[in-house]
Order: C-alpha cells, then structure tokens, then sequence
C-alpha cells in the first residue's frame, strides 16, 4: 500500500503504568459547523477513513425524505433504521414491524447473524440453546430501510446490496451530498453487514452530522435531516442499547447531542444548538481510548457540566488494577486541539 494512503495520526490516548507510558493509541479528530468552517482539529482530517455505522443517517436519508408519510415513520422507527442496536425485545420487534410494512420476512436481510450486543454490552451470556436471527443484527434497521427503500423505488430486493442497485445508488449521492465529497470521488469499500461503506475524510464526516442539526430545510432531503437527528437523540435507546456508548453519549447530551459510533473507532456527534459536528478516529480501533479522547475534545470545547460529566464516567475506564488489586496504572488523554 502506498504510503501516501496512511494516515498521519497522532498521539491521542496513553495508557500509563507507574507514571510512565506504556501503550499509546494514535488517532484525529475534526471539528466543523454546519458551512463547513474547519473550528478545531488534531492529527490527520483528509485522508479518507472508512466510515462504518457512523453512516447510517445518510444510509436512510433516501427513505425518509420520499417515503416517511407512506410508511407512516414514526420517530422510533427513524432512530431505529440508523441503529447499530443491541438486539433487544424493543430493537427486533420494531424491525419486524418495519418488515410487515413491505410484506417481508426476515429471511429477506442479507446483512447475516451474530449474537446481539446487548451479552457484551451487559456482561451477560445467551441462554444455553438460545438461537438468533438476521434480526437481531446490529444492522438489520438499515437494512429493513433498504428494502423499504427498495420497495419504493420498484426495485428489485434480492441484489438490494449491490453498489450499481438503485438503493445504493441514492444512498451514494447521500454521503456525497451531505460530506461534500463528489460520488466519483467516494472511497468505497464493503461493510461488516455486507452493505457498501464509503470511506471519507474526518473533516467530510464532521461537516456532514452538523449538517442533520441545522434549522432550514435541505436543498435536496427537505426537513428530513432534522428529522432523522432528532428521532436520534429522543430515542437513543432505539440507536444503542443497554451499556452502550451512544445510549451515554445522547443521554449526557440531554436532547442536544445526537451521535452514531462506527465500528473499529469511529464517532461521530453534533450540537443541534451550536450546529457544530465531531468526528474522531482512533487507529488501533478500541473503544476505551477512543472514548477517553472524545470526553476531553468535549471537556476542552466546553460541552460539558458536572451532570454530563457524570453521565459520561461509564465511558471512561477505571484505574488499572491488577489481580490483586492494586492500582497500577491509567489511561489518559493527552491531545490538545488546534483552533483553525
């Protein structure tokens, strides 16, 4: 690979261990309002870093701004087409009812299976013999706004993945709209859930959530933007889950905030009343650091009070202890944003 493709990240978490650093995860940061302006940054903004969930609000933006009065979209329904959910009771009964709306079964996602993230997120085990399905994917509400999407074009849903699919199609000119980034331009790559992702860069990313929390209409999408943020953040249950950091992350933010996580150490978040939108990478993928960085941009830009502070604490790990428990270490932030 050449390495002009490589990212210039920097120092952005350090895990100490007696006072002296011992792992260091490297990453960037961007801060951007709704026109686009660059606020803040740290480390490497434009080289294009695959996206992942974070995308999902664009994923279903064609959707919504055709169909949502047809499908009778409520704002539960919108937060859950943009979830990575845990694939609790509440997440897999909404899909199915999505499902019904276009007379499909389960059987018709493609996005494949895996045990829900709620065993994980809670520190809990499936029951022995439990089974689980496509719609307990963490995708499967994207997936299910593809169909529906689908349905609304007249497409055909067996091939609704297909990067030339009419689906994919729109949703492409929707990252390209909202990112600013041209569609012949898009790094694209496939998905977890085998839906084609686009790689952007973190200044794009940024750019393109504050964009979901500004006021006027979109040129393009109407007020369904604004929609889609705001059934976000009223309903972060629906995105997340139990023990999650997006479910912490818009309750800390008490209706201001709306965020989606990508896998491998992206997040995203935007300020509805400040119009301003972070999107952060670590390069070794692990959430901790990732969080820990997120808390001090947000702590260094002045988003927070105490009661955020202490909805947040979740997201930060303990002091390292050992077996016999002992404090022997911690994690810290240790980057500091460049104003533009």
């Amino acid at each position: 690979m050449p390495t002009s493709l490589l990212p210039r990240h920097v120092p952005i978490t350090v895990a100490y261990r007696g006072g002296h650093p011992e792992n260091i995860h490297h990453g960037s940061v961007a801060v951007v309002n709704g026109s686009g302006r660059l606020l803040a940054s740290v480390g490497d903004i434009e080289t294009p870093l695959f996206t992942r969930p974070s995308l999902k609000p664009f994923q279903a933006m064609p959707l919504i701004a055709q169909a949502s009065e047809r499908y009778q979209l409520d704002d539960p329904d919108m937060a859950l087409l943009c979830a990575s959910h845990s694939g609790e009771p509440m997440h897999v009964q909404r899909v199915a009812a999505l499902l019904h709306k276009i007379g499909a079964s389960e059987s018709a996602l493609a996005c494949g299976t895996h045990v829900p993230f709620f065993f994980g997120a809670t520190g809990t085990s499936p029951e022995s013999g439990a089974r689980f399905s496509p719609l307990h994917h963490n995708c499967s509400g994207k997936h299910t706004g593809m169909l529906m999407l689908a349905n609304v074009l007249g497409a055909a849903q067996a091939d609704y993945l297909d990067p030339h699919h009419p689906v994919q199609q729109q949703i492409a000119a929707s990252v390209s709209h909202f990112s600013g980034v041209p569609v012949r331009q898009l790094v694209s790559g496939i998905d977890g859930c085998s839906a084609p992702n686009y790689a952007l860069p973190l200044r794009a990313l940024a750019h393109a959530f504050a964009r979901l929390t500004l006021d006027a209409p979109d040129a393009v999408y109407g007020s369904a933007p604004l929609r889609v943020a705001r059934a976000m953040s009223r309903h972060p249950e629906l995105v997340s889950g139990q023990g999650r950091n997006d479910l912490a992350l818009m309750t800390a933010g008490r209706g201001d905030w709306v965020s989606k996580v990508g896998a491998d150490g992206v997040q995203v978040l935007a300020s509805f009343s400040r119009g301003v939108g972070i999107a952060a990478k670590v390069s070794d993928g692990l959430l901790p650091p990732l969080m820990v960085a997120l808390v001090s941009v947000l702590e260094q830009l002045g988003w927070l009070d105490d009661a955020s502070r202490e909805s947040l604490a979740s997201l930060t790990p303990p002091p390292l202890k050992n077996a016999a428990g002992r404090e022997v270490g911690e994690m810290r932030a240790v980057l500091s944003l460049r104003v533009a």
